[in-house]
C-alpha cells in the first residue's frame, strides 16, 4: 500500500515553499548561478499548491505581487533557469510547471495528475524508468529524458464522487 502523498493531505503550503526556496538557495549558491527575486518569486509561487500552473497563470500572479505589467520573456526566462536547475518539472501534457521535491537531482518523472481537482504528484518509481528504458534500449532508441504522465483522478476525488453518487442515489 502506497502511502497518501503530502499533495493529497491537507498541510501547511509554506512549509513547502520554505523547503523548496532554501533548496533553492543551497543549489544555485552550489552551482554558482544566480537566484534573483524574479526567479525566487516565480518558484514560490508555483510552490503555494500542489497544482501545475501555466506561464501565463504565473505571469498575471506575478503582475497582481508586484502591481506592474510583466512581460512573458520575463516568466519564461525564470522559468527556463529553474528548469536548467533542475527546482521544477514541466508538465507536457498541461504546458504547465511543478516543483520538484527533489530538486538538483537527476531522475525519471512520473507524473499523476488529478482531472478535477488538478493536482499533480511526483513519483519515481525506478522499476517503471528502468522498463521504460530497456524497451527503448530494445528498439535502438537512446533514451535522454522520461517523463511519464498519468491522468485520472486522486484518492480525495475519488471518495467525493461516491459521496455525491450515494446522496443522489437516497
Amino acid at each position: 500500500m502506497i502511502n497518501k502523498p503530502l499533495a493529497c493531505q491537507q498541510h501547511d503550503h509554506k512549509l513547502c515553499i520554505d523547503a523548496a526556496l532554501t533548496a533553492a538557495q543551497t543549489l544555485c549558491s552550489d552551482a554558482g548561478v544566480r537566484l534573483t527575486d524574479q526567479r525566487k518569486k516565480v518558484l514560490e509561487l508555483i510552490w503555494q499548491s500542489h497544482k501545475p500552473l501555466g506561464a501565463y497563470t504565473l505571469m498575471h500572479m506575478l503582475e497582481q505581487s508586484a502591481a506592474k505589467k510583466i512581460a512573458p520573456p520575463t516568466v519564461y526566462r525564470a522559468l527556463d533557469f529553474l528548469l536548467e536547475q533542475q527546482l521544477i518539472h514541466r508538465i507536457n501534457s498541461l504546458n504547465a510547471y511543478i516543483g520538484c521535491p527533489t530538486p538538483g537531482t537527476q531522475h525519471a518523472s512520473h507524473f499523476l495528475i488529478c482531472h478535477k481537482c488538478g493536482i499533480a504528484v511526483e513519483t519515481n518509481i525506478q522499476k517503471i524508468t528502468d522498463d521504460l528504458v530497456a524497451v527503448a534500449t530494445q528498439a535502438g532508441f537512446s533514451c535522454e529524458s522520461l517523463s511519464v504522465e498519468i491522468a485520472g483522478y486522486c484518492a480525495d476525488c475519488q471518495q467525493q464522487q461516491q459521496f455525491q453518487n450515494q446522496d443522489s442515489a437516497s
